[in-house]
């Protein structure tokens, strides 16, 4: 989240203007370059578009792109429940970066916590149990708490150290984690109590947004292990067979897995100096540029419904 909500400051700073548009503003898309490619489903994401960091949703196919939060603060790192009906992210209106839930039509708003700063929430697979990622003892870690905020319980500890969940298992048995306890950046999997941690992988630069497929065999993430860019891998659950995915003198970034397991979507700059939402075939072929928006597209989420018709 640090690097995220670092790189969302940066760019803030380009973007001064508020456009006072509706909370549920939608935006045309120009030429639908990827309809009828069998893309099924809808993507949420963080953009700043319409002058703040805001939650937005469009198709998979890139229609329909439409603005679910409106407010003085910023939201980051929307994340669809596991039956697509709410969305859990982090925001800053009230001050402090705090959890938040809503219907995935931008209304029923509720915050979950009340202690600075909290960040990156990821949704058991039953919907019950929400991770995500607090400084509130003085360093970030990985806290889990029940999906209405009650029972709040912290995971891992350690002074000096950042770690954030990053997923669930599909079981429900396992978290993945993003952790620096060894000096750099490494992708790890413990038990959903914090027992049982297990290194994945040796490379600096490994972690953001990794999961598993939905079949459990596959294990996705993005790294700049080659000391350059950012680029999407997958590899075996227990960390072997590691697969570069992306390539290119540009960031790729926050890879997601579609429902189905098929495809992935991802944030990246291969199209000049905005990010945008891309989604691709499972084995990096075809990647097709989803969103067209003014201003960066980041982090998507992507559920098995698409938006109700207009």
């Amino acid at each position: 989240m640090l690097k995220i909500l670092c790189g969302a400051m940066l760019v803030a700073s380009l973007a001064s203007c508020d456009t006072g548009t509706d909370p549920k503003l939608t935006i045309s898309r120009p030429d639908a370059d990827i309809q009828g490619d069998g893309l099924h489903g809808a993507i949420a994401f963080h953009s700043i578009q319409a002058g703040t960091w805001d939650i937005w949703i469009t198709n998979a196919d890139g229609t329909g792109a439409t603005r679910l939060t409106d407010d003085a603060g910023d939201e980051f790192g929307p994340r669809f429940s596991p039956d697509g009906r709410r969305i859990a992210f982090s925001s800053s209106r009230d001050g402090d970066f705090e959890i938040y839930v809503m219907h995935a039509d931008g209304t029923g708003l509720t915050q979950l916590t009340n202690v600075p700063s909290d960040f990156e929430p990821t949704w058991s697979p039953d919907g019950r149990r929400i991770a995500f990622n607090s400084n509130r003892d003085g360093d970030f870690h990985v806290y889990v708490m029940n999906a209405d905020g009650s029972a709040v319980r912290q995971l891992t500890f350690g002074a000096g150290i950042s770690e954030s969940p990053t997923a669930w298992s599909p079981d429900g048995r396992k978290i993945a984690v993003r952790s620096n306890r060894t000096g750099q950046n490494e992708l790890y999997v413990m038990n959903v109590d914090g027992s049982g941690v297990t290194q994945l992988t040796t490379n600096e630069g490994d972690g953001d947004q990794a999961g598993w497929s939905p079949s459990a065999q596959q294990f996705l993430f993005s790294s700049n292990r080659d000391g350059g860019h950012l680029h999407i891998f997958v590899m075996n659950p227990d960390g072997s067979g590691v697969t570069q995915l992306t390539s290119g003198d540009f960031e790729d970034d926050d890879p997601v897995w579609s429902p189905d397991g098929k495809k992935i979507a991802f944030w990246s700059f291969r199209d000049g100096p905005d990010g945008e939402i891309f989604v691709m075939n499972a084995d990096g072929s075809g990647p097709t540029r989803v969103t067209h928006g003014v201003d960066n597209d980041f982090v998507p989420t992507w559920r098995a419904e698409p938006l109700a018709s207009r």
